[in-house]
């Protein structure tokens, strides 16, 4: 029998897990020819315990994390409130980051992370969730497109002072009654 995934709001006592599984996840999908200067730079300012205890306590800064016998799969991250020159919202928040470790993938975490992401940004009073996922990622591509977000354009995101081209998409969120 399967352990069942649990999903939840993280805790300062996630940071370590979060930490690593943030690099794995990210080396898996953007170091894909290696690793080079820019990318652990960008690996150790972005994803240190330091950086994600920080995070974790900023106001309108909301982690959610999937997990399953005590072990981290996947987590979500939003800021409600951050805005984006592209996306007109009252209220909008940014999903920072959906990040699952490659084993569990095809387990629907990334969809039900998502589903809590957006309901703690509904609940935030967030009226449209925007992300910037990097144009070459054609399987999050996809699966923001299942999950109804729109691509309204392209943004850069600079890593080292090199400009990676990122679209942004959108979703207008259902109120919370």
């Amino acid at each position: 029998m399967t352990p069942t995934v649990y999903i939840r709001s993280a805790t300062q006592d996630d940071v370590l897990c979060l930490s690593v599984l943030a690099t794995q996840v990210f080396l898996d999908t953007y170091a894909t020819t290696g690793i080079r200067p820019a990318i652990a730079r960008e690996v150790l300012q972005s994803f240190s315990i330091a950086a994600i205890a920080t995070l974790l306590d900023l106001p309108g800064t909301f982690f959610h994390v999937a997990e399953r016998d005590g072990h981290l799969l996947g987590f979500s991250q939003i800021t409600v409130g951050r805005r984006q020159e592209l996306v007109s919202a009252i209220c909008p928040a940014e999903l920072d980051r959906l990040y699952v470790q490659e084993p569990f993938t095809r387990m629907r975490l990334g969809s039900q992370l998502l589903h809590a992401a957006e309901t703690s940004a509904a609940s935030h009073g967030a009226d449209l969730m925007w992300l910037t996922p990097w144009a070459h990622n054609a399987r999050a591509l996809q699966f923001y497109a299942k999950q109804n977000y729109a691509d309204i354009g392209r943004t850069s995101f600079l890593m080292d002072g090199e400009a990676h081209e990122n679209r942004v998409l959108c979703k207008q969120l259902k109120a919370l009654k």
